[in-house]
């Protein structure tokens, strides 16, 4: 498993999103939602959108027409071409959870004493890339 440093830790506070290129032109987003890291592929499954650098937002619920609430945290992807959303901590497709997803990648985050998984109850069938925080650098490990 070969190592992708992404930057420091305070560079990535919550709310925000760092892409980075991996060998071999993988595109991978890591996103950090309220403190906890998650790393997705950056293509959409649809048209394969920069998926990445869509709006992130929280969950839309209603009660009837003409009504909506958001709700935090803001964890859904909007893909920035079609609109498909995605729950960045698994993955699954907003509108078809149980046949549309993207890859993602478990993240951890490793100080000078050892690593510490902050991502570990990813559905098996999902691909995904564990990040870590390595001296303070959040770092992607490449299968």
């Amino acid at each position: 498993m070969s190592k992708l440093p992404v930057c420091p830790v305070h560079e990535l506070p919550p709310g925000t999103r760092r892409i980075v290129e991996a060998n071999g032109g993988i595109s991978i987003g890591i996103f950090n939602v309220d403190g906890r890291f998650y790393a997705l592929r950056n293509i959409c499954p649809h048209r394969k959108a920069p998926l990445c650098r869509g709006q992130v937002t929280g969950h839309v619920t209603s009660d009837g027409p003409g009504d909506a609430q958001m709700h935090g945290p803001n964890q859904i992807l909007r893909c920035p071409w079609h609109g498909w959303e995605f729950d960045i901590t698994t993955g699954q497709s907003v509108f078809n959870p149980h046949k549309v997803r993207v890859k993602t990648y478990p993240v951890s985050v490793e100080s000078p004493r050892g690593p510490c998984v902050l991502d570990d109850e990813q559905d098996p069938s999902i691909e995904t890339y564990p990040v870590t925080i390595d001296d303070g650098v959040v770092t992607v490990l490449l299968k």
